[in-house]
């Protein structure tokens, strides 16, 4: 069941983590959005609420346990509990590792490796008090399949893939009933390769999503599909993209 679920979701201010907002409030939910840009984030809120959907907004930075912190608070003071945290957060500077771009190599591990580990960390006392609680995140193809440009990129993501299934192996194993899902988006027309700093990369990726692209409402139905399912069962990984796009 989907209506009523108190939901946050990061990346909430565009693209993947928008679509899903949207949906979710749509079927019930009750959504936390977190992101940096908190102009972007009301504007969202709002059209949510007029819609009759009912969604609060902090500005976070997932990089800051802090911030991670703070926003799970906010909605239990606000909601009551938090059913499912959905780590959407993400950037993508692709690169060959012999253009040096260091920095980018470093924010990748901050945003999508520590993100991840500061989402989890500030949700998972909640979910072990209540002895219920779903984590989703993104991950990307890129955690399947390396590719020359994605070397870094790549192994953040393939770090989601192993770190995603031993929280949930974990949890089978110490009964604490926390369900786990891992998508794995293929080309979804998001902002993320504005995050692409390298010219070359930034044109040879704009070609691929231009000819292969799809909306990110069809990754906002998957992980409502992996909510809605029984509390006894659990949609582990989903790898979704383009019917026409070669991988």
């Amino acid at each position: 069941m989907i209506r009523d679920k108190v939901v946050i979701i990061t990346g909430a201010s565009s693209g993947i983590g928008e679509a899903t907002a949207k949906l979710l409030a749509g079927e019930g939910a009750k959504v936390v959005l977190g992101a940096r840009r908190i102009d972007k984030l009301q504007q969202i809120a709002d059209e949510i609420r007029d819609n009759g959907g009912d969604a609060i907004y902090r500005e976070l930075d997932v990089t800051r346990q802090s911030a991670n912190d703070d926003i799970v608070k906010v909605a239990q003071d606000t909601f009551g509990r938090v059913d499912v945290v959905f780590l959407n957060a993400g950037l993508m500077p692709n690169s060959p590792l012999s253009a040096l771009k260091i920095d980018d190599w470093h924010q990748m591990v901050d945003v999508n490796v520590k993100g991840i580990l500061n989402g989890v960390a500030a949700a998972l006392p909640a979910f072990l008090k209540q002895k219920s609680g779903q984590v989703i995140a993104t991950s990307s193809v890129a955690g399947l399949k390396a590719y020359p440009g994605g070397a870094v990129y790549g192994g953040t993501k393939w770090f989601v893939r192993d770190f995603m299934e031993v929280l949930r192996m974990e949890s089978a194993a110490e009964g604490t009933n926390i369900r786990t899902a891992t998508i794995y988006p293929a080309a979804i027309n998001t902002e993320l390769l504005q995050t692409i700093s390298r010219r070359e990369t930034l044109e040879h990726m704009r070609g691929v999503y231009d000819k292969y692209g799809i909306a990110p409402e069809r990754i906002a139905s998957a992980v409502a599909f992996a909510i809605d399912q029984p509390d006894d069962t659990t949609v582990n990984e989903m790898t979704i993209g383009p019917a026409n796009q070669p991988w």
